[in-house]
């Protein structure tokens, strides 16, 4: 599925880090920093997670809530928080269902070898659940910067 600036974004349930359901309906009348990313625990992920990190209260300050997908468990979501001290929230999407709504499970190409993956991919949603900002090359270092950018 291709998504646009300017439609609704989908909602969805899937299990948090705590493993409680969790909605994005759940966050409507807050600004919301999705983000997908590959793995817990792999480099360019860490870099990405911390750089959230080190930023978040710039990030609250701007009224963004930062919830973080990848296909990983709650278990492997609990470790990645407390081995790098996450204050915001993991969603587990093993089945790469929002994922696939998203359009971040999808083909990938590196090294000359095509395969299905997961696109480090960022969708900025308003406080009425609308789509205003999609980042679709991810600079980890400075992921920060990128959401607060207008």
């Amino acid at each position: 599925m291709q998504l646009s600036v300017g439609e609704q974004a989908p909602d969805f349930e899937i299990f948090n880090h705590d493993g409680q359901k969790t909605k994005l309906s759940q966050f409507l009348g807050q600004k919301v920093a999705l983000y997908f990313y590959p793995e817990d625990d792999s480099p360019t992920c860490n870099v990405q997670a911390c750089n959230l990190r080190d930023n978040h209260q710039e990030l609250l300050k701007a009224g963004y809530t930062v919830l973080g997908v990848s296909p990983d468990t709650p278990e492997s979501h609990r470790k990645f928080i407390q081995k790098f001290a996450l204050p915001f929230t993991l969603l587990s999407d093993p089945n790469k269902d929002v994922m696939t709504l998203y359009g971040t499970w999808a083909e990938k190409k590196m090294y000359g070898r095509t395969y299905i993956g997961v696109h480090r991919n960022t969708f900025l949603i308003d406080e009425r659940g609308i789509i205003s900002r999609i980042i679709l090359k991810v600079r980890s270092k400075e992921h920060h910067k990128q959401i607060l950018a207008q």
